[in-house]
């Protein structure tokens, strides 16, 4: 099994949630975060542009068998991208074990 995690632009959040669905991957946590990057977000107030470096995005944690690893990262890149600076990154970890809470089973039926 492996954990995915994936920190992508909030704008492209319903694309990426949508896509993922379409190839089978049902269920993944999210969160809104704040980071640093090499992307500098400008706001513009009563017509003064401000510039800050705290960059919103969402962060999604996905636990999937193995199989399935190469067509969530291929989905998250393809439907997250816009080809500019601050798309947002992709981290891969392995997954020792899974356990489901109600019925104690464990594994990868746990993903099922």
């Amino acid at each position: 099994m492996k954990k995915i995690e994936a920190i992508i632009r909030k704008s492209k959040f319903s694309a990426v949630k949508d896509a993922l669905h379409e190839v089978g991957v049902n269920f993944f946590s999210y969160w809104d975060v704040t980071g640093l990057g090499n992307e500098q977000e400008g706001h513009v107030y009563r017509g003064v542009s401000y510039s800050t470096s705290d960059i919103q995005r969402r962060y999604l944690s996905i636990v999937v068998n193995d199989d399935f690893e190469a067509i969530t990262i291929k989905t998250i890149i393809e439907a997250g991208a816009t080809g500019d600076v601050g798309d947002g990154k992709i981290f891969v970890s392995e997954i020792n074990e899974a356990y489901r809470i109600r019925t104690g089973a464990k594994g990868r039926e746990t993903l099922n």
